[in-house]
């Protein structure tokens, strides 16, 4: 047997799968990592590469000794991670990000994670340029990128510590560490730094932004020189190093596969798959072409919406279109919410039932959901409704607390809610709960809507991430978006099953000789190996009665108008500080 191992490093902790060809997983192991906060600026999110590799290798570990797979049957791996900018020196040791004395020396906090919102002022200039980079990203370069975030380090940072320093997007740099070997992937220089398709890097952008030194040194320190990256699970360098075999447990040479942000792990851990409706698993096997067709959904901590398409489709305030991030000759589109999971713990945690609804979740031997969901289906009786959505039918909440990346990508949108009452029970917490989930699907509806009315042609969802296990939202999604859902067999497993699929992709390329073979057969060579590694998932229609249909109709009336609302009041309030 030959197995694979798919790494993925999220928000708050890094996971590995041990797989097998068939996609079944064998052994998973994740372990937590560390993220500082300063107290004093609620935009600061900072990480450290050393402690997300020291996770990385203690679940690898484990996934291999849990298993008992000789290292020797791990044909391949790869790497997924959040699009966080990493900073090393060229020896490949970490350099402070944290602003103050130790900014630029050697030390552990060296990645600003993506929710960093610290380069608000960085984004605002890059945004006049009216450079054709901003054509590749929605007509609006998000905060949250790496550019922003580089030259925020460029304005404050000592000039001869810049210089020395490398910049990784998070998961180029894993594949860094684990073959020695800089080359960037495809999917993480277009999709966050600025790597323009067909022509690469812009130097009158960078010049035009202050980071003309980048330009000088042929882009030593962003990597990608001379329009050099691979395309998705391309076999990296020797495989993995002496080094990183010893720290993993593994054999020295193990193929090494080019890395993708986690969203695009989610999608090639979905879309290629076949679902089960009523017990009975669906005929067709997709092709290539039904993958334009299926947004996948990657929701935890925030969410990103992923489709692919033959031809570029320029939607304003959805990320892209990019070229070749996952298949070459194909270009993908990304949508994104900031704030989803945060959002709904947010929302729960601070209203002041919430150490009420945790009491009554231990004595019922349950978790906080589903006593919320009891709560709700108790009251929907009680009031004589036909659904939650007339339950909570009073209650309009606009859900961008952390700004908006689409599709109006706008970092100074805020939060708006409608339908407040002197309650702080428990039925209200429940209530308000219920309206978080909507607003979530009413926004991801909103830039579904966006997408296809630019060109896309979306027809279904395909969830992944930690949301697909509450069916009750999942649901909803599929009546506010009026289209199926699918739910991954394992929505926990799916993105790190992206990866391991890449092992296996670098596996099978260097054996056949990846310089050998032509695009069209690495892309036939990938997309079978996405089909026969993706477990049957489970299919969720939509099933909205007349009233409640209605009722959607209204509310996301209601919710793309709270947005012209509060860009109205802003424009009043400008006006006023005049």
């Amino acid at each position: 047997m030959s197995y694979y191992i798919g790494v993925d490093v999220g928000t708050g902790s890094a996971r590995a799968v041990l797989v097998d060809d068939h996609g079944k997983t064998i052994a998973s192991h994740t372990k937590e990592t560390t993220t500082w906060r300063d107290h004093d600026d609620h935009r600061i999110f900072e990480q450290s590469t050393n402690n997300i590799w020291d996770s990385i290798s203690s679940c690898i570990k484990k996934c291999l000794t849990e298993s008992n797979v000789p290292p020797s049957s791990v044909k391949g791996l790869s790497f997924d991670a959040t699009c966080s900018l990493a900073v090393s020196d060229f020896n490949g040791d970490p350099v402070v990000v944290t602003k103050g004395n130790d900014l630029g020396q050697n030390g552990d906090r060296n990645v600003i994670l993506w929710a960093d919102h610290r380069a608000e002022k960085e984004a605002e200039l890059i945004n006049s340029t009216g450079s054709v980079v901003l054509d590749y990203v929605g007509g609006t370069m998000s905060l949250e990128m790496e550019i922003p975030k580089t030259l925020w380090l460029k304005n404050y940072m000592d000039p001869s510590l810049f210089s020395r320093c490398q910049f990784f997007d998070l998961p180029d740099f894993l594949t860094y560490r684990a073959t020695k070997d800089s080359i960037r992937s495809c999917c993480s220089v277009t999709c966050k730094c600025s790597f323009v398709p067909k022509s690469g890097w812009q130097a009158d952008f960078f010049e035009s932004i202050g980071l003309g030194d980048l330009v000088k040194t042929n882009y030593k320190q962003l990597g990608a020189a001379n329009g050099e990256v691979l395309t998705a699970g391309k076999p990296i360098g020797k495989g993995l190093s002496k080094q990183a075999a010893e720290e993993f447990g593994l054999i020295e040479g193990t193929p090494v596969g080019s890395a993708v942000i986690d969203a695009y792990a989610g999608w090639l851990g979905t879309v290629a798959g076949r679902y089960k409706e009523d017990g009975k698993l669906s005929d067709s096997i997709p092709s290539i072409d039904e993958s334009r067709h299926r947004l996948a959904a990657c929701a935890g901590t925030s969410t990103c919406h992923i489709v692919q398409s033959r031809e570029g489709v320029f939607v304003n305030g959805v990320w892209g279109p990019y070229k070749d991030p996952v298949f070459q000759g194909w270009w993908m589109n990304e949508g994104g919410q900031s704030s989803t999971g945060q959002l709904i713990d947010f929302m729960i945690k601070t209203h002041p039932a919430y150490p009420r609804l945790q009491k009554m979740a231990e004595e019922q031997q349950s978790n906080i959901f589903a006593v919320l969901q009891d709560l709700l289906q108790k009251m929907k009786k009680e009031n004589g409704v036909e659904s939650l959505t007339e339950l909570t039918k009073e209650m309009h909440f606009y859900p961008d607390l952390h700004g908006n990346r689409s599709p109006i990508a706008d970092p100074q949108m805020r939060g708006s809610f409608v339908g407040l009452a002197l309650d702080d029970g428990l039925n209200d917490l429940a209530r308000k709960y219920n309206v978080t989930l909507e607003a979530i699907a009413l926004q991801t509806r909103h830039i579904v809507d966006e997408m296809n009315a630019k060109g896309h042609s979306i027809t279904s969802i395909y969830m992944s991430g930690s949301q697909a296990k509450n069916i009750p939202m999942m649901q909803l999604f599929a009546d506010t978006c009026k289209m199926p859902v699918v739910l991954p067999f394992d929505e926990g497993a799916a993105v790190p099953l992206g990866a391991a699929m890449l092992g296996r992709f670098a596996a099978e390329a260097a054996k056949k000789g990846v310089k050998t073979m032509s695009e069209d057969q690495q892309g036939e060579l990938l997309w079978k190996i996405m089909v026969e590694m993706t477990p049957p998932g489970t299919i969720v229609k939509p099933a909205t009665s007349g009233r409640e249909k209605k009722l959607i109709e209204a509310k996301y009336k209601i919710f793309r108008e709270a947005i012209d609302i509060q860009y109205r009041w802003r424009k009043q309030i400008e006006e006023a500080m005049k």
